[in-house]
């Protein structure tokens, strides 16, 4: 169960739209619809209301479909209502009847009555069922803000680092007009979902597609460059940290090891790249995009010249060009 807590109030006034929308509407316990939601799983209630309450989740959103309703309706009928009336003493958030299925008032005046929320929506109860987990493991997701830059480019979501005035901003830029894409600029928001993928965005939609310039100001990227140039939000799949270049320091020139950096208990491959005049940071950034590609699809550029360079010493070729009775230098 997660620490964070969201209403039932707050998940009908949620704005959700196109795969994410849940269509529901409250149709009775009004007074109940300050009940906080603490998991992002549902409960299909059948062997509850069959009496059998032990390990019964009922912190969960309890999902009534077409089985729980008919068998409701035969509870009704044969005015046993006493598992109904065990079923609404339980601290319920909340209660969620599928496809436009419409409860009794019996129903509807004892949910009133234990100040349950009952909500109704026009989904299949498999289809909302994905859905409201989707959208409330989004939001109870382990998350956290970094200072960077995050874009998309060539498909492949890359989180620049570095200190502040290294040239983040500038070089995002330069992708920009190259046709990648922005997801966020300077507070990168990230959150980890499904406990194997980091997702990054803004941590506030209203500015998160805006980028500061130093010396230029604050540019609007999707009103000079057009929506096309702008992203939500993406998976962070690179991490690369830029810094100002260090004569002491020895820097990866081959690539056989991956570094990795932890973020949110996930590993994200890290690459440092040295800053200093002259470089040009979007190509090389493009090209590690391009590397990422290749490596997803088994293809490792730089183990396959190790093993060529290796092939080629044990061939004696390279014997031959050391040991060589002519003297080349």
């Amino acid at each position: 169960m997660s620490d964070k807590t969201i209403s039932v109030l707050n998940l009908l006034d949620m704005d959700l739209k196109g795969h994410n929308s849940l269509n529901i509407r409250c149709l009775a316990g009004r007074n109940g619809l300050s009940r906080e939601i603490k998991a992002s799983d549902v409960n299909r209630p059948g062997l509850a209301l069959s009496g059998f309450y032990e390990s019964f989740a009922h912190e969960r959103v309890q999902l009534f479909g077409r089985g729980e309703y008919a068998y409701l309706q035969k509870l009704e009928g044969e005015e046993n209502l006493d598992p109904i009336k065990k079923f609404f003493t339980y601290e319920i958030p909340c209660v969620v009847f599928c496809q436009n299925l419409q409860p009794s008032e019996t129903i509807l005046s004892l949910a009133e009555s234990s100040g349950v929320p009952v909500l109704q929506s026009d989904l299949g109860s498999s289809e909302f069922a994905q859905r409201i987990i989707r959208v409330l493991s989004n939001i109870f997701a382990p998350s956290k803000t970094l200072h960077g830059v995050f874009v998309e480019v060539y498909g492949v979501g890359i989180l620049l680092t570095g200190e502040s005035g290294v040239g983040k901003s500038e070089t995002a830029l330069e992708l920009i007009e190259r046709g990648h894409r922005l997801v966020a600029d300077d507070i990168v928001e990230i959150r980890c979902v499904n406990g194997n993928s980091i997702l990054g965005q803004g941590a506030n939609k209203l500015i998160s597609h805006h980028m500061e310039i130093r010396g230029l100001g604050i540019i609007n990227v999707a009103q000079l460059y057009g929506v096309g140039a702008i992203r939500e939000q993406k998976e962070v799949q690179i991490v690369i940290k830029l810094e100002t270049w260090d004569q002491t320091k020895v820097y990866d020139r081959i690539g056989t090891e991956t570094h990795f950096m932890d973020m949110l208990g996930v590993k994200i491959p890290l690459i440092e790249i040295p800053v200093k005049p002259g470089r040009n940071l979007p190509i090389i950034i493009e090209a590690a995009a391009m590397n990422e590609r290749l490596k997803t699809m088994g293809y490792y550029s730089a183990r396959e010249f190790n093993q060529n360079i290796l092939r080629w010493i044990e061939s004696g070729e390279a014997q031959k060009a050391y040991y060589g009775s002519e003297d080349l230098y």
